[in-house]
Order: C-alpha cells, then sequence, then structure tokens
C-alpha cells in the first residue's frame, strides 16, 4: 500500500508541476478496445474530469455511461483535423477537454495530429495549454490476448489503409515484413472502398511463408459484436464477411504454430530448456 501511495502521489506532483502556468488542459485519451473493464483507471479519471468530450461517434458511444452532463462534440469519420483543432481551442480558452480515441491514442490515433497541429502553433509545453496522451489497450493487445500469444518475438504493425500514406509505400513495408519473418499485425483490412489490398498483402506474404502459415481474424475485440477465426494464410480469403475497420489480422511467421484454436509463436525456451521435467512426463505418460 505505501509503495502504491507513493507512486500516486510522485505521479500527481510530475503532472502539478507540468501544469502551471497554463491555459487548459488537453488529455488525448485511449479507451481500449471498447468494455470498461479493459479501460486504464487514468482513462476513466480524466475524462470524468473533463468539462468537454470530443470525438468521432462512434468512439464517443464507447464511454457514454461516463459522460452525462459533459458538452460533446461528435463528429463523423475523416473530419480529424477539425476534431483536433476544435479540442485544442477549448483548451485554449480554459476548459478541460478530453479528446477520445479506441484503442491507443498513440497507436494510428488523434495524438500525432495534435502535436503536429500544435508543432504549427509554434506551441510550448511550459507557456501553452496542458498536454497528455494517455494510453489505452490497443488492438494489438487486445487481439493478441484473445488468440494465444502471436506476439512473443519481432513482429511488425502495418495498416491498410491508403488515405493517408500511399499504396506504394505500404506495399513496400508489407514486403519488408514478409521477407524479415515478422509477425504482421495489420490494422484496417479492408473497407467498402478498399478491397484488393489484404489481396496483394496475402500474396506477397505467400511467397515468403508456407500457405498453412496461421493466421487469426478478430472482429471486434472485446465488444458485443466480437468474432474470432484462427485460420491459415491459403484461406485468408474465405472469410470476408469478417473484414472491416474494427477488424484485425494476425499473421504468424515461420514457427507460430495453431494448437487447439490459439496461435502459439516459441520465443526460443525450448533451445535452451526442458519445458516439461522429466519427472512430470513420466507420472503423466507425456
Amino acid at each position: 500500500m505505501t509503495l502504491g501511495l507513493e507512486i500516486i502521489l510522485y505521479y500527481s506532483g510530475i503532472s502539478n508541476v507540468y501544469m502551471q502556468n497554463t491555459k487548459g488542459r488537453l488529455y488525448v485519451v485511449g479507451v481500449g478496445p471498447g468494455h470498461h473493464d479493459h479501460m486504464t483507471f487514468r482513462a476513466k479519471q480524466v475524462i470524468e474530469e473533463s468539462e468537454i468530450i470530443v470525438g468521432y461517434d462512434t468512439y464517443v458511444s464507447l464511454v457514454e455511461d461516463l459522460i452525462e452532463g459533459k458538452e460533446v462534440y461528435r463528429y463523423p469519420m475523416t473530419q480529424e483535423v477539425d476534431r483536433a483543432n476544435q479540442a485544442i481551442e477549448f483548451a485554449e480558452k480554459g476548459r478541460i477537454v478530453s479528446l477520445v480515441s479506441s484503442g491507443d491514442p498513440g497507436i494510428y490515433g488523434m495524438v500525432g495530429l495534435i502535436y503536429e497541429i500544435l508543432a504549427d502553433r509554434k506551441w510550448k509545453h511550459d507557456e501553452g495549454i496542458y498536454v497528455e496522451c494517455v494510453p489505452g489497450v490497443s488492438s494489438l493487445n487486445s487481439c493478441s490476448a484473445l488468440i494465444g500469444s502471436p506476439l512473443m518475438t519481432d513482429f511488425a504493425v502495418v495498416s491498410m489503409s491508403d488515405l493517408l500514406v500511399p499504396w506504394e509505400i505500404i506495399v513496400k513495408r508489407v514486403e519488408a515484413a514478409a521477407l524479415g519473418d515478422y509477425v504482421t499485425v495489420i490494422y484496417n483490412p479492408a473497407s467498402k472502398k478498399r478491397i484488393h489490398q489484404l489481396k496483394d498483402t496475402k500474396d506477397i506474404f505467400l511467397k515468403y511463408r508456407k500457405p498453412d502459415t496461421p493466421v487469426a481474424i478478430v472482429k471486434g475485440a472485446f465488444r458485443d459484436s466480437q468474432k474470432i477465426v484462427v485460420t491459415t494464410l491459403e484461406k485468408l480469403l474465405d472469410h470476408n464477411d469478417m473484414l472491416g475497420m474494427i477488424t484485425t489480422v494476425i499473421i504468424g511467421n515461420s514457427s507460430t504454430f495453431n494448437y487447439n484454436g490459439l496461435m502459439i509463436n516459441p520465443r526460443g525456451y525450448k533451445s535452451k530448456y526442458e519445458l516439461v521435467p522429466e519427472a512430470t512426463k513420466s507420472i503423466k505418460g507425456y
């Protein structure tokens, strides 16, 4: 209990020093996969503290029960710049604002845009508004937790969305991940307007991986709509009905294996240690 108290006091001390002489506060909050059980204490704390909530409508709906009585500004998709500027402007007026993101705001989230805008505005953290990124559980964490242990060795993360990044660049990154034998996490695998990207990605991986390489498709992790399929690289596109913006695909590497529907990526312990003691083997008959 003492250690916990010391940590809390230390954190509060840092915050209090940092927040001196500021006009307002802007929290860029990761609310995790959706269920409150997987939201951090800090995320709940700053949302409750905030006077104003700004965010994409779907993300705001994830914290609906925490924002009663607050000013709420909901935005449709693709208006990230508008909502980021509005959140900053409210904070500059002395308000306490939470800009909410699903998952982690530092992984394909809003905090990068916030800092880009602040840099253009010549913001200085010791004079301007107080800005805090509140980390959350990202899709790569939540999805991997549901399907075993797929991320035990080096892995790469690639988004299939070519709205802001040219497809030619994404292809180079996919090729590098496949060639390097990285377990690969794919965000935004498909949308109504993007249908060829995942097929192209599959074809690239088949140049370097066996057709029976384990692949997991997780839709809506830890939400009511959650669906999980563990399949193979060869059969990836047999599950097009699960692909969309709230779906994450995890492609195993050359060491990944499927055990009872779980993707297991060995860390390498078996090469150095006896994982099951001989005495246990003899008793259990392994």
